[in-house]
């Protein structure tokens, strides 16, 4: 066995030992079910951690991520998880969080295939097009990739917005809020994109109404 592999095992060993150092019944509420009040939908990359640039504890953050953290409504995996998040474990929040360097939303940008990756590019290369007016103003080209990140992550909180179950819960019970944030892998810090939640939702349903309310 890899020694770097082995390092895992053992962390695992130790991390479980000072948890029950520090509670003995740690694992044993854990175990009895998960509560948490927020879904975080992030990117899978290594460098973006949910929990621990939160400082979340196991069981508080329910956790999504793929490439460029989009909500593709014809991607059954983030759909199955939103559902379940809204429907089953009652979040109060979403909170769609991309991060600044995203290799995603970069290889969006090439203008090459990249293979069978394109077709999941394909879900940023629209943001691009619907903001393309607003994009092609900035020259410089990493302000630009910024940008972009930042849009990106703002049509993904319009994306869970459409939902059925995120509109029908938040009509009725005042909750899910959907929040918008990136993280800056430069710095650590998380930026608050502060969407304004119920306009967005009250210009959509609009269109997206699919739910009574």
């Amino acid at each position: 066995m890899h020694e770097s592999y082995k390092k895992l095992f053992e962390y695992n060993r130790k991390w479980a030992a000072d948890k029950k150092a520090s509670n003995a019944d740690f694992f044993a509420n854990l175990a009895k079910e998960q509560q948490p009040d927020y879904l975080f939908i992030g990117c899978s990359d290594s460098r973006v951690p949910a929990e621990t640039l939160t400082g979340a504890n196991p069981g508080e953050l329910f956790v999504h991520r793929n490439i460029a953290n989009v909500v593709a409504n014809t991607d059954m995996n983030v759909m199955s998880v939103i559902h379940y998040a809204v429907e089953v474990l009652k979040v109060k929040h979403i909170i769609v969080c991309g991060h600044y360097g995203c290799g995603g939303v970069q290889a969006s940008m090439q203008k090459q295939s990249l293979g069978l990756l394109d077709k999941w590019l394909k879900n940023i290369r629209d943001v691009h097009r619907m903001h393309h007016k607003e994009l092609k103003t900035i020259s410089d080209s990493k302000a630009k990739f910024d940008r972009l990140v930042e849009l990106n992550v703002e049509e993904q909180c319009i994306n869970v917005l459409k939902t059925n179950y995120v509109q029908t819960s938040y009509l009725k019970n005042g909750f899910p809020e959907v929040h918008g944030w990136v993280y800056d892998i430069h710095d650590g810090l998380l930026k608050d994109l502060e969407l304004d939640f119920d306009k967005i939702l009250k210009d959509l349903r609009e269109i997206y109404a699919l739910s009574e309310g």
